[in-house]
C-alpha cells in the first residue's frame, strides 16, 4: 500500500468514526447493554473501505466535506450490521471478526441481533436528519440507494442467493450474482453516494458512468479477492477463520475456476477499474491506487 493511500485511508476511517461515536455519545434514552453493543460492533476495526469511497468520489466531484461525513458513515452502518448479522450461529456462525469476540460471543445472540438492526436504522437517521448541501431530490435519492444496495435487490438478495448455493454446485455466473448482490452492491453504492453528495453540474455523464463502472469493477475484485484469501490466507493476518468458506461448502471463484484462474479474474476486473479511471477529467491517483490495494492486500 502507499503512503498516500494509507494517509488517505486514516483520513477516512477517523472521520467516519468520529462521526457515528459523535452520535453514540448524544443517545442517552436507552438501554445501555444495547447501547454498548451497537457501538462494539461500529468499532470492529475495519478498514472502512466504503466512507473511504464515498469520500474520494465526492471529493473528485467537490462535495461538501460534512455532507460526506454523513453518507460515508451511512453506509458504514449497513455495513458494519451486516457483519454483525453475518456472524450470527444461524448464518456463518462465527466466533471471531478482525482479531475479536463477535458481538453475539461477546454479548449474546438477541442483543447482537438488536444491534445490528440498530445500525441499519442508524443509517438511514443520519441520512434523513443531516441539512445537505445538494437538493432535496439529491437526498431522497441518497436514502434510496442506500437502502436498494441493502436490500432485496442487493446485499440481502446476494445474501440469501449464497445460503442457497450452500451444498451444491453452481455456475461461474451464479457466482458472480451473488457478488454483484452482497459485496458489489453496497461498494458500488458508495460511489453513487459521493456523486449524489455533489453538484450535478460537476459531474458528466462520461465521468459518471466511469465511476459507476469503476465501482462495480472493484466490487466484485474485492470478493474475487476474499475468496482467495479464504485459500491461502493466514487466520491470524485475516483476524477471522481462514478456510471457513471451504468448511462450510460455500462456492467461491477458487473452488470453481481454480486459484490461479481466480487470481487473473481479480487481475482483470482491476484492469477494467484503471481503464474506467483514465475518461474522467480529474485527480484518480488515490482511486486508482486503492484498486491495485484490492488484489494485493492480505487481510
Amino acid at each position: 500500500m502507499s503512503k498516500k493511500l494509507q494517509e488517505k485511508l486514516q483520513f477516512a476511517k477517523t472521520r467516519v468514526e468520529n462521526t457515528i461515536l459523535h452520535y453514540f455519545d448524544s443517545v442517552l434514552e436507552t438501554e445501555e447493554n444495547i447501547k454498548a453493543a451497537t457501538r462494539y460492533s461500529i468499532e470492529n476495526g475495519g478498514k472502512r473501505l466504503r466512507p473511504f469511497l464515498v469520500y474520494c468520489t465526492g471529493e473528485l466531484f467537490g462535495a461538501a466535506p460534512e455532507d460526506l461525513d454523513k453518507a460515508a458513515a451511512a453506509i458504514e452502518c449497513v455495513h458494519s450490521y451486516s457483519l454483525v448479522h453475518d456472524d450470527l450461529p444461524a448464518m456463518d456462525d462465527d466466533d471471531l471478526r478482525r482479531g475479536r469476540p463477535t458481538c453475539h460471543i461477546q454479548f449474546d445472540e438477541a442483543t447482537a441481533i438488536l444491534a445490528g438492526d440498530a445500525l441499519q436504522t442508524l443509517a438511514f437517521e443520519l441520512l434523513s436528519e443531516h441539512p445537505f448541501a445538494v437538493s432535496h431530490h439529491a437526498q431522497i435519492k441518497m436514502i434510496s440507494v442506500l437502502a436498494k444496495a441493502s436490500g432485496l435487490q442487493g446485499m440481502i438478495g446476494g445474501q440469501a442467493l449464497d445460503i442457497a448455493a450452500t451444498n451444491r454446485l453452481i455456475t461461474i455466473d451464479e457466482l458472480e450474482r451473488i457478488h454483484k448482490l452482497k459485496t458489489g452492491a453496497l461498494l458500488s453504492c458508495a460511489v453513487e453516494l459521493g456523486i449524489l453528495c455533489s453538484d450535478p453540474e460537476r459531474v458528466s455523464e462520461q465521468a459518471r458512468d466511469a465511476i459507476r463502472t469503476y465501482g462495480r469493477a472493484i466490487g466484485l475484485a474485492f470478493q474475487v479477492r476474499d475468496d482467495i484469501l479464504d485459500v491461502e490466507g493466514d487466520t491470524f493476518v485475516l483476524g477471522k477463520p481462514q478456510g471457513s468458506d471451504l468448511e462450510h461448502n460455500k462456492s467461491t471463484y477458487p473452488a470453481l475456476l481454480g486459484l490461479e484462474q481466480a487470481k487473473e479474474k481479480a487481475e482483470h476486473l482491476i484492469d477494467e477499474a484503471l481503464e474506467a479511471l483514465t475518461r474522467i477529467n480529474g485527480n484518480t491517483e488515490i482511486l486508482a491506487d486503492l484498486a491495485k490495494y484490492i488484489i494485493d492486500r492480505e487481510y
